[in-house]
């Protein structure tokens, strides 16, 4: 099974998370599977909630927000450290399905380019 790291960027967006990210860990569980939320510096309880509500959750804490594409940037960073085959960059507020990361294997598996 291929390494998967899913990238998660956040700022101030403690709702979405709340609402959100619980499934998409869920459905993100196995082996060489990764859920990363890098929070940009937010100002709201977004770095709490996580530390309390989410332990299966790999927190890259930025110093600052980078803004979109540099925020992205400095988390795929951090997740490479896994050595993962894919990365799947979602946004907070990104609902998922059950079956959202076998899709995306098989899909590879057609597609490897």
């Amino acid at each position: 099974m291929k390494k998967i790291s899913v990238v998660i960027l956040n700022w101030n967006g403690v709702g979405m998370l709340q609402k959100f990210l619980p499934k998409v860990v869920e459905y993100s569980k196995g082996e060489g599977m990764e859920v990363c939320v890098a929070d940009n510096g937010s100002t709201d309880e977004s770095v709490a909630w996580l530390e309390a509500n989410c332990p299966d959750v790999r927190l890259i804490v930025l110093d600052k927000n980078y803004g979109f594409a540099k925020g992205n940037n400095k988390g795929l960073e951090v997740a490479r450290q896994m050595s993962p085959d894919s990365y799947l960059l979602l946004n907070n507020d990104t609902e998922v399905l059950p079956d959202f990361i076998v899709r995306l294997q098989e899909f590879s598996a057609r597609h490897p380019r």
